[in-house]
């Protein structure tokens, strides 16, 4: 056992010096300095973790997985390039810097809640886009057996988003994944009665409603960012219409101001899935839209919503109000949301009137 030693000062005066007082201040300069460290790399991660993930070639992701298979670009089949939207989505999803956040329990993920947000809307996309090519993109008529391999990745995707333990949600998105990637090979396989795709203006138009639908509703909600009184049109246009409970004549919506941001994210994410499925359309089901003069239609819908994917260069989604001297991102993105919902109507209306 160490004992107390005298230790003579600069100034002459004989202190008392006891080992085991510094050896504690020492451990106690190590646990701070490591505390100190531990917090600036989190932070340092969320920031890096918190960055939208960027756009990917569809025409590249096909080819690269034609290659893969042994294939090359020339022998890519009707679909192929929806099903490569597909698998780069739900790939993004888990492998973006930091991975999927959605379910994460420990800092930084848990602390995160802009990319969670990203991740839902892009998830609620896939999730649509999965259940059109199990429904309708796959199937000849109502009669006809689903496919084998989208019959399994469709639930897959609507697995719970936030499970991160038996079995966690990256485990179940995959074996969604390994599935469309049999799917993108069955397509070019050869084999005519094993994997198929049909380009028809009926299953383009069922999925464009659906989509229709999400684009109008985002748009409503980042409205209320600033709040808005809306009138009950529930019943408009219809006498003998009837609802299950009376609704109130004007309703006032506004975001908690806390969710504002998480709307945004949420927007984001969806129009980002969106538009790469939209260009996989537009190579896919090419001949249908030229055949309906609506192909130009379709990319000026992905030119509205590469504006939403535009790069923000504010801290913070700001929250101005109206016309006043503050900015509003959230009028901004439903700005462009709403464009794009008017364009898909009039796409939709060209498919079936042509």
């Amino acid at each position: 056992m160490e004992k107390p030693q005298l230790k003579k000062t600069v100034t002459g005066v004989v202190k008392l010096y006891d080992p085991r007082t510094w050896r504690e201040k020492g451990l106690w300069w190590t646990a701070g300095l490591f505390v100190v460290t531990y917090l600036i790399v989190i932070a340092i991660l969320a920031i890096f973790w918190s960055r939208s993930p960027a756009t990917f070639d569809i025409q590249e992701k096909a080819a690269s997985l034609a290659g893969a298979n042994g294939a090359d670009a020339a022998q890519l089949m009707t679909g192929s390039y929806t099903t490569a939207a597909a698998i780069g989505i739900a790939e993004t999803l888990l492998n973006k810097p930091g991975g999927y956040l959605s379910n994460d329990m420990t800092p930084p993920g848990v602390l995160l809640d802009n990319i969670p947000n990203w991740e839902f809307g892009a998830l609620t996309e896939l999730r649509d886009l999965s259940r059109a090519m199990r429904n309708e993109f796959s199937r000849s008529q109502t009669q006809s057996v689903e496919d084998k391999d989208l019959q399994v990745a469709e639930p897959q995707f609507s697995y719970d988003s936030e499970s991160w333990i038996l079995p966690s949600t990256e485990s179940e998105y995959r074996t969604g994944i390994a599935a469309m990637y049999r799917y993108f090979e069955r397509l070019s396989d050869g084999n005519a009665s094993d994997g198929q795709f049909f380009a028809r203006s009926d299953n383009l138009r069922s999925y464009l409603a659906v989509a229709e639908k999400r684009l109008g509703s985002l748009a409503q909600r980042l409205s209320y960012a600033v709040g808005q009184a809306h009138l009950d049109t529930s019943l408009a246009g219809d006498p003998s219409a009837r609802q299950a409970r009376p609704g109130a004549g004007v309703t006032e919506n506004k975001t908690p101001w806390m969710e504002i941001d998480d709307v945004f994210f949420e927007a984001r994410g969806y129009t980002w899935a969106l538009l790469h499925t939209l260009e996989a359309l537009s190579i896919d089901f090419e001949k249908v839209l030229e055949d309906k003069n609506a192909l130009v239609s379709l990319q000026q819908i992905i030119r509205e919503l590469e504006n939403t994917q535009n790069p923000i260069w504010s801290p913070m989604i700001l929250n101005g109000t109206g016309f006043g001297p503050m900015g509003n991102h959230s009028l901004v993105m439903a700005s462009y949301i709403s464009r794009a919902n008017a364009a898909i109507i009039d796409l939709r209306s060209l498919l079936e009137k042509g």
